[in-house]
């Protein structure tokens, strides 16, 4: 909450009002997440998000395709150096009041040892990426932004394979500045340890296949 919005709450003769009608609507948010809880399946990519359910549609190919070549770069890279554990699209990551499955998620190794082989609700990730769609993209760039920032993500990774472009975000204090679009070169991890991978090779086979072989011979 913005220290301006909690001095407007300070400042305001309704401020006891204002904070019992917010307590409640917490409580009924909260019966509502542990509904979701326990009414969600396997089948499907769920989120909670502001008290609301959802459940995604199934995504197109290039958005299909992005993300395995990304989670394959980033998956062999962590296992090979050790650095940490990398999931993809089911992981159900529990922030204070969302729970989300990002399409791409690194938990450093302090986080991945809090995680067991039946962990369903996952701590927040070091490190998230999301392939953007027009049913998403508003999410993404509105309430998981914020959210992750706020709640310590380290790297958000925005990635539209329209453009074919990336947009690599680093936290500051609780927000994440501003970035260019990258189309060409080569994306740097600060989250995740020696990570370095072309843009094309999210996008490309042939130069997936070659940052994979340099992955692998390091």
């Amino acid at each position: 909450m913005s220290v301006s919005l909690i001095e407007q709450i300070k400042a305001s003769p309704l401020m006891p009002e204002i904070i019992q009608e917010a307590q409640a609507a917490l409580l009924r948010e909260h019966a509502l997440r542990v509904k979701f809880y326990n009414d969600i399946t396997p089948e499907h990519k769920w989120e909670f998000i502001n008290g609301e359910v959802i459940m995604h549609s199934p995504a197109l190919n290039r958005h299909l395709m992005a993300t395995k070549r990304l989670f394959q770069l980033m998956n062999v890279h962590c296992l090979t150096n050790q650095c940490g554990e990398v999931h993809v699209e089911k992981a159900m990551t529990s922030f204070p009041r969302n729970d989300y499955e990002p399409d791409i998620c690194f938990f450093g190794i302090a986080k991945a040892s809090l995680i067991a082989p039946d962990t369903l609700k996952f701590p927040v990730p070091d490190l998230i990426v999301e392939v953007l769609s027009p049913s998403t993209e508003a999410r993404d760039r509105g309430i998981k932004f914020t959210d992750y920032a706020s709640h310590g993500v380290r790297e958000y990774w925005i990635i539209d394979t329209i453009e074919e472009s990336v947009e690599l975000y680093r936290l500051y204090d609780t927000t994440y500045p501003e970035v260019e679009r990258a189309k060409n070169g080569l994306l740097s991890s600060d989250a995740i340890p020696g990570f370095e991978v072309p843009v094309r090779a999210i996008f490309e086979d042939q130069e997936n296949l070659s940052a994979l072989l340099k992955i692998v011979k390091q």
